[in-house]
């Protein structure tokens, strides 16, 4: 069973200290994963929200490109992108798939045996999967799962679990069956796990400016939450 810490207190000082609560300490070089927000959107997880513990964790702000059209799916785009939103400002970055990707092999999967990420992913040896938790169209809600599982997975990775391993064409996306998109994620998430170690991996969750729609659409809906 894990114990789940919580604060009412979003702000940059409340995100020190609930990952202090913890009592860990991610060891040599931590990957901090994040959301860069697709240009347009506006409530992605801020750098100023995010500076503190960043730095307190020496960290590097990690991404992959998108599959879809937009200003993250390729590097050059991407790294524009950080830029614009203020990320590369606050510490170092680094676009996983810039250089490919590698296989992770996938245990007892549902869908998948084999999950594609960053092949960056290699230069870390902890990672703090910090989430921000908002709705999505394919998925219900983006949370941790998500974050894990897309958000490591290279441009052909991403495509890869959401057609739950039976396709590497964009236009297949959109015809995946709906459990078997969330079952392939989660397996995506045990390659990941698997991986990295589960105990060099930490989670936090923001609940703040919670839209319908995804960090990833570039018009999304007014937070009403």
């Amino acid at each position: 069973m894990s114990i789940v810490y919580m604060t009412r207190e979003i702000t940059p000082e409340s995100l020190v200290r609930i990952y202090r609560a913890l009592g860990v300490a991610l060891p040599g070089s931590a990957a901090v994963k994040i959301s860069t927000g697709e240009p347009g959107g506006r409530n992605f997880l801020q750098p100023e929200l995010i500076r503190n513990l960043v730095q307190e964790l020496k960290g590097t702000i990690v991404e992959c490109n998108t599959a879809y059209e937009g200003k993250r799916n390729t590097s050059k785009a991407h790294w524009e992108t950080m830029r614009d939103h203020g990320f590369t400002a606050i510490a170092p970055c680094d676009i996983l798939d810039e250089e490919g990707h590698i296989p992770l092999p996938v245990t007892n999967g549902h869908h998948l045996r084999e999950n594609y990420v960053g092949s960056h992913l290699q230069n870390y040896d902890s990672m703090l999967m910090l989430s921000h938790f908002k709705g999505h169209a394919m998925g219900g809600f983006g949370g941790a799962l998500k974050n894990m599982s897309i958000g490591l997975a290279s441009s052909y990775g991403k495509i890869w679990i959401h057609s739950s391993g039976t396709s590497t064409r964009f236009e297949d996306v959109f015809t995946a069956d709906h459990d078997s998109f969330l079952e392939s994620m989660a397996d995506a998430d045990r390659s990941v796990m698997d991986y990295m170690g589960r105990e060099n991996i930490v989670y936090i969750n923001v609940a703040n400016r919670l839209s319908v729609d995804c960090d990833c659409d570039a018009h999304p809906h007014d937070p009403e939450m």
